[in-house]
């Protein structure tokens, strides 16, 4: 998911008005980007393309299989298929933009080449940025766009997104993330936009805009994912895939109204969590997929599945397909292929067997192959001209990109101490240190989902700044900037930045008992207050963590959360070009019982919801 900044050159992206409403900033977005619920054309030709449909093209449109999962991309012709997939680790050997754009279009090449020609929708998880692409722009994550209480950013950051997914063939981002996350202890908190509902449906309504455009069918717009429905971050001690405990009144005050706002600003598809919902697993459970996502709040799009998440439903699989398909599944994330378990053949194997047996309706399949008939045709994918050239591969990364992401950066960023006005730092400073192995590591700026589905520390993605790099490229040429990444030089120094933080982690391998900041992080800057200068602490993480001493020895202390690979915007608040905006997204616990039971009335967090400190005027850098 990406941010915005300062757009000297204008996206295209909508035009905005801006008025204070009862205190409170109110974004009015012209051209809402929602489509007619009924557009009598593109229901004419999903009528016709269904008269024609075997039942195998029909079972085909609902299978989505994964790139590592085809061995045969044959496949593709031969099962019909509707979908494929590149999952968190499913990548080209070549990750450029222009190794993943030749990728993408041999898949859809088979798919052409079925008796009626539908293409293939390709997707992938686009979670802050182009994430799988060596070179795309990064995004902050959910979390430090929640702090930015910015419908605008969020929707130019997912502007921004889509082009460069369009750029490479791809139309289908799995996003945005709708979770409301309860529990820090999650392990996907950072793609949250926060702990309270009104950031989801603040938020989530606006990245659906930016992704799918004001029509689907023009070029740099692509289909938007709501994900994942409903309740996956409610579950109890915040376990990843765990059980939500609450009685449907709770569900929907929380858990729904992000959901309600996206499907008002017309998202095309929405993704089933791997959770449940007092010990019913949501891919099986009819009421909240048909009743109430169809029915009651009246969703037209389709419901993909989980990355086989079929499989858990607990019976056989044949079984697991059948509950799943008349829950109201649409079409099935089967990444598994020929010989092994549970793979898209067996799938397709076990729907065919199931319409036979009347186990499914005829008029199930139906409806599911309508629903993601009328996605394509809305997203001019069976059109020739596919009505005008995507975006150039070149836009992937571009300087424009950079700078809608800086200006998401500047704005997420939560100043949670500055004691003595520490900041903002001065550009003059005669000998400024830099500290922490996190300071100049684009890895660990960016966090999970980045090229790899864990991410990773080093030089994961080509282009974007580091702290480091930001640093030397803001200050005077007359100061001089050391580095060390133990602070084992901190002689002469006139004002010490310290980098700490998590290391990249995605889904179960961030769930963590334990939040506390890293002994080692408490040591390196317990080492260097010892300069006796003024300490400036950084801290990169996908949620609160408990600080220790940490906030106490640091003169000033911010909360940049995961920022992605822009961190010039960083360097733009430390030294004053910005000031701090940010407010906090989740309440930041005083002490590990508070991470695991929020604070009562007679406890006070460390720091408030909405919390968030920013400079005098005049506070400027010189």
């Amino acid at each position: 998911m990406v941010t915005i900044g300062h757009m000297r050159k204008r996206l295209s992206v909508m035009t905005w008005s801006v008025s204070l409403v009862a205190g409170g900033l109110l974004i009015a977005l012209t051209g809402s980007g929602a489509q007619a619920k009924t557009d009598p054309a593109v229901e004419k030709r999903v009528d016709a393309l269904l008269s024609q449909m075997t039942l195998d093209e029909k079972v085909g449109q609902m299978t989505q299989a994964d790139m590592n999962g085809l061995k045969n991309k044959a496949d593709v012709k031969t099962y019909f298929l509707g979908s494929v997939l590149s999952g968190g680790n499913s990548d080209p050997a070549d990750e450029t933009a222009k190794g993943w754009a030749q990728a993408v279009a041999e898949f859809k090449s088979w798919g052409l080449q079925t008796r009626l020609k539908i293409p293939v929708l390709y997707g992938i998880d686009a979670v802050h940025g182009h994430n799988n692409v060596d070179g795309a722009v990064m995004f902050p994550h959910n979390i430090g766009m929640g702090a930015t209480r910015s419908p605008m950013l969020v929707q130019q950051e997912a502007r921004v997104t889509a082009e460069e997914l369009a750029a490479t063939g791809i139309r289908w981002a799995f996003a945005p993330c709708l979770a409301v996350a309860q529990d820090a202890r999650w392990g996907r908190t950072y793609e949250s936009f926060g702990e309270n509902p009104e950031l989801a449906e603040l938020l989530g309504g606006a990245a659906v805009r930016g992704f799918q455009g004001t029509s689907w069918g023009k070029p740099g717009s692509v289909l938007a994912c709501a994900k994942h429905f409903l309740g996956d971050g409610g579950t109890t001690q915040g376990t990843d895939q765990g059980n939500t405990e609450c009685d449907e009144a709770t569900l929907r005050k929380i858990h729904l109204p992000g959901y309600r706002a996206a499907i008002k600003a017309g998202v095309g598809s929405v993704m089933v969590s791997y959770s449940s919902w007092n010990g019913k697993k949501m891919h099986g459970n009819k009421y909240l997929l048909t009743d109430l996502l169809k029915g009651e709040l009246g969703f037209d799009g389709f419901l993909i599945s989980d990355w086989a998440a079929i499989d858990q439903l607990g019976g056989d699989y044949k079984k697991d397909v059948e509950m799943a398909v008349n829950a109201g599944l649409d079409m099935g994330m089967i990444p598994n292929g020929p010989g092994e378990k549970n793979s898209y053949v067996d799938f397709i194997r076990c729907l065919k067997e199931l319409v036979a047996e009347q186990r499914i309706p005829q008029a199930r399949i139906d409806d599911a192959v309508r629903r993601i008939l009328r996605a394509k045709i809305k997203l001019g994918l069976l059109d020739e001209d596919a009505s005008a050239r995507p975006p150039e591969l070149a836009s992937v990364g571009s300087p424009e990109h950079r700078a809608v992401a800086r200006d998401c950066v500047r704005h997420s960023l939560v100043l949670l101490k500055n004691a003595n006005h520490a900041l903002p730092l001065s550009k003059s400073v005669k000998r400024l240190v830099v500290v922490g192995k996190a300071a100049d590591d684009i890895g660990i700026q960016c966090g999970g989902w980045t090229i790899d589905w864990q991410g990773r520390a080093g030089p994961v993605t080509k282009g974007g700044t580091t702290i480091l790099a930001a640093v030397r490229k803001t200050v005077s040429a007359e100061t001089a900037v050391a580095y060390s990444a133990d602070g084992a030089d901190l002689n002469g120094a006139d004002a010490i930045v310290v980098v700490v933080g998590e290391m990249p982690y995605a889904e179960m391998k961030g769930d963590r008992p334990d939040l506390q900041l890293t002994p080692e992080d408490q040591q390196l800057i317990a080492k260097v207050k010892q300069g006796g200068v003024p300490v400036v602490t950084i801290l990169f993480s996908g949620r609160p963590l408990v600080l220790g001493g940490a906030l106490e020895q640091s003169d000033a202390f911010l909360a940049a959360w995961l920022p992605g690979t822009e961190g010039q915007g960083v360097a733009d608040v430390l030294f004053g070009d910005f000031r701090p905006t940010g407010k906090l997204p989740r309440t930041w616990p005083a002490n590990a019982e508070q991470v695991a039971n929020p604070p009562s009335a007679k406890q006070s967090p460390l720091f408030a919801y909405g919390f968030g400190l920013t400079y005098g005027p005049g506070r400027s850098s010189k």
